[in-house]
Formats: C-alpha cells, sequence, structure tokens
C-alpha cells in the first residue's frame, strides 16, 4: 500500500462538526496534523475527545465539513489504522495467548476456523519485537501485568502494518514503570518506522517527551497546537477545569503540576525559583 509522504498531513480538519441527535457536540474544525507525529488529545470529560476519534475512524459522521485521514475520506483508511481501545481485554480473554491475541489484529474475522498462515504469524512476530513482547509468546493474558498487556494490546493493533496508530487512554491504570515502558514503545515506533501516533491523555507529563503536538477541544470548537504552545498555565488551566502551572526544570524539562492557592497561575521556571529561595 502506499505510504504517505512526511509532506501531506496524517489528517485534515476542513470545517467540521460533529452532532448527534440535533445536539452540535463540536464545529468550527479547521487544523492538519503532521505526519509521523505523535499528537495528544486533550479536554475534559464530555468535551468530544471520543467523537473526535470515532469521526477518524468514519464510524461518526460529520453533521457538516469535512474530515480526511490518510489522504482518504474518514472511514475509507480504515485499512491502515491501528486502534488501541481503552479497555483491551475481557474474562473471554485471559485464556488467549499473546500470539494468538496479536493474531487477531491480522485474521480476526477467521480466527479459530481457518488456520494461520506463516505470513500472518511473521506479522504477528514482527509485532510483538516492536512491542517487546515477543518471549512472552506463549504466555496468556491472564498471566501477564498490566503493562505487558497493554504492549500485547499495542502489538495487536500493529500486526496489520499500520500507518496511523490510534491509543485511548492507553496508560490509565498502569504504574509509573509500565507507563514509561509504553511510551518507550510509542518513541521506538514514531522515530524508527515514522509512524503517526494519536493519544487520548489526562496525564500529559509522562508524554511530553514524544509529543509534538495536542489536539484541545476547547469553548466546543478542536484545535490542533505545537506542543509548546500548549503547555501554558492558562490555557491548561480551562482544559483540566482545574488550576494547574507549568514547571520547567534547570535542565530544560517542562512538567504540569497542580497549582496550590487561589491566585492566578503561571509558567515557573525552577532557576528562578531557585534564586528566589536563595534571596
Amino acid at each position: 500500500m502506499d505510504k504517505q509522504t512526511h509532506h501531506s498531513p496524517a489528517i485534515v480538519l476542513d470545517n467540521a462538526a460533529i452532532s448527534r441527535g440535533g445536539h452540535t457536540i463540536w464545529s468550527h474544525g479547521n487544523f492538519s496534523i503532521p505526519t509521523a507525529s505523535v499528537t495528544a488529545i486533550v479536554g475534559t470529560n464530555g468535551a468530544g475527545k471520543t467523537s473526535l476519534l470515532k469521526a477518524e475512524l468514519g464510524l461518526l459522521a460529520s453533521s457538516s465539513g469535512s474530515i480526511e485521514v490518510l489522504g482518504q475520506p474518514a472511514g475509507k483508511a480504515k485499512a491502515k489504522i491501528g486502534y488501541v481501545p481503552q479497555s483491551y481485554s475481557n474474562q473471554d480473554d485471559v485464556n488467549l495467548t499473546v500470539e494468538q491475541s496479536v493474531l487477531l489484529g491480522i485474521n480476526g474475522n477467521r480466527f479459530g476456523i481457518h488456520p494461520t498462515r506463516v505470513s500472518e504469524r511473521g506479522q504477528a512476530r514482527r509485532a510483538m519485537s516492536l512491542t517487546g513482547i515477543e518471549d512472552r509468546a506463549a504466555a496468556r493474558l491472564g498471566e501477564l501485568s498490566g503493562g505487558l498487556r497493554q504492549r500485547a494490546a499495542i502489538a495487536q493493533a500493529l500486526a496489520s502494518d499500520p500507518e496511523l496508530l490510534i491509543l485511548d487512554e492507553p496508560l490509565a491504570n498502569l504504574d509509573l514503570a509500565s507507563q514509561r515502558e509504553c511510551v518507550q514503545v510509542l518513541s521506538n515506533l514514531n522515530h524508527e518506522l515514522g509512524m503517526t501516533i494519536q493519544i487520548v491523555a489526562h496525564d500529559l507529563n509522562v508524554l511530553l517527551p514524544i509529543l509534538t503536538g495536542a489536539v484541545y477541544i476547547l469553548d466546543g470548537r478542536p484545535h490542533y497546537a505545537n506542543i509548546h504552545d500548549v503547555m501554558n498555565s492558562d490555557l491548561l488551566t480551562q482544559l483540566y477545569g482545574t488550576p494547574v502551572e507549568v514547571v520547567t526544570t534547570p535542565q530544560g524539562n517542562m512538567f504540569i503540576s497542580p497549582h496550590a492557592g487561589g491566585s492566578k497561575p503561571k509558567e515557573q521556571n525552577l532557576h528562578t525559583r531557585s534564586r528566589n529561595c536563595q534571596q
């Protein structure tokens, strides 16, 4: 299949709007997301993040305007998209081996009916290798930690060799070590394969090292911006609905911190704060 070039955007919204039951969820979506980018989708609950994902996947039609994904109208490029839902597995899956689960990403509609082809097994092993779980191929999902199970979910989404990987809250309910391992997997996919990645997330801190931009839904409109422009205390306070501040360390790293007290939050620089404390 033809791969998107880095010169053409992966996702384009042109005056797009989404409505359900006569109610407009969001409108005036006008932006493009670059190919080979890593984008967070942020916003308060109910703002329309899930609706945006469904619209990109072609599961929810735009009520006006247009949405293009990988150069095609939304819904036409499903074969090029890998999707990791928020709830990956259920009780029916726990007895599957990791390899069987990953194979579902290739032949799920034929699983258990037709034998697996050698080429399909090779695809599954490549996906497991990309996520660092090839040595757990024979393990059952029920035996895995939450972090390993999440990497198995990513491997399943990678098995069909997608150009765009979409993940819905992939780090929720994982401990910090597992979160960092999953983020490293995503970083490798982006840097080594040039994969375009979208991540719905509430907590941006662990993702910040790999993010290039963010889509945020504010005042009923979706926006896209470079991640450095999104790291603004006033903007993030509006998005989170609670006071937060952006802190910059002496090494130049940034993170988001809850803001104590009722005064207006502002960007903090630990160089400056350290000098002030010494005076």
